[in-house]
């Protein structure tokens, strides 16, 4: 029930403040010679845009309502067609990062806990802190700046322009080099935080009675740890995964646009520049 009011809100405050730009799409069209002012006002009159912003909300929220997101006015199709196509992108991106971030922060936050205050735990809480501190378009912006000089890795896009030409092995890799770099940012955005998450959490299981009394039985080092100490370290872990899903998709929208990877982050901006209406709010 609440989920109403919020998404209204959201719209309402979305819709008003994207048209604060001066002038709409069809505005731009005027300014072009070959196009008739009475084409313009038949294409102003199709999408709504002769009408007062309140009417203008209020059919877009109804039709929004139904699934119906409307046209785009720049590529001509359904608006749900188009996110649908980058959808796949974004969350190809997002959940690489989310499984890698996962698979390295786990493993480190243990050792960091096992091995507390020792160099190797200071040296990983430092990276932690500064990985945390950086915001993510100045990691992005490192991590282009570092393709564009080496050359090693391409610094936008999906695929190469000869990618139909390659084989199954040469598709997959060309995928998953373009992959690199918007993944690398997100998992060194992301990484930090859940480390030093896991590694209190293994702290705090450490300490335990029944710890303590595992050892006092003579159960081996490694199955403390493994057996008892882990499991009981990582449930906590579980609760957090769908914040940082979320926080992945936020993160991976001003990812999207500084490496040029082709997701919902790049055609929102993309449509909020062309004020394609339509497509700004669908994605919102």
């Amino acid at each position: 029930l609440h989920l109403i009011p919020l998404l209204i809100g959201i719209t309402l405050i979305g819709f008003f403040i994207i048209q604060l730009a001066p002038g709409d799409y069809c505005t731009k069209l005027l300014m072009n010679p070959e196009i008739k002012p009475e084409t313009v006002a038949a294409l102003k009159k199709q999408f709504g845009l002769d009408q007062p912003l309140v009417i203008q909300y209020l059919k877009w929220l109804w039709c929004a309502i139904r699934f119906d997101f409307g046209i785009s006015f720049v590529y001509h199709i359904p608006v749900s067609t188009l996110i649908l196509q980058r959808m796949g992108n974004t969350l190809l991106l997002s959940i690489c990062a989310m499984i890698l971030t996962w698979i390295i922060a786990i493993p480190m936050g243990i050792y960091c806990a096992l091995n507390q205050y020792k160099i190797p735990d200071k040296v990983f809480s430092v990276l932690a802190f500064i990985g945390m501190s950086l915001p993510t378009f100045f990691i992005a912006f490192l991590c282009i700046f570092a393709a564009a000089r080496t050359g090693i890795l391409p610094t936008g896009g999906v695929t190469d322009y000869q990618h139909d030409s390659y084989s199954c092995a040469g598709k997959a890799w060309d995928y998953l080099k373009h992959l690199i770099i918007p993944v690398s940012v997100l998992v060194l955005c992301s990484i930090g935080s859940l480390m030093r998450l896991m590694r209190g959490n293994m702290l705090e299981v450490l300490r335990a009675g029944y710890i303590i009394t595992a050892r006092a039985k003579g159960l081996s080092e490694r199955m403390v740890i493994y057996k008892h100490a882990l499991r009981n370290a990582i449930n906590p872990m579980i609760t957090i995964f769908g914040y940082q899903l979320s926080g992945l998709l936020s993160g991976a929208a001003l990812t999207e646009i500084i490496t040029r990877w082709p997701g919902l982050g790049r055609l929102m901006l993309d449509a909020y520049f062309q004020q394609d209406l339509f497509v700004v709010m669908a994605s919102l």
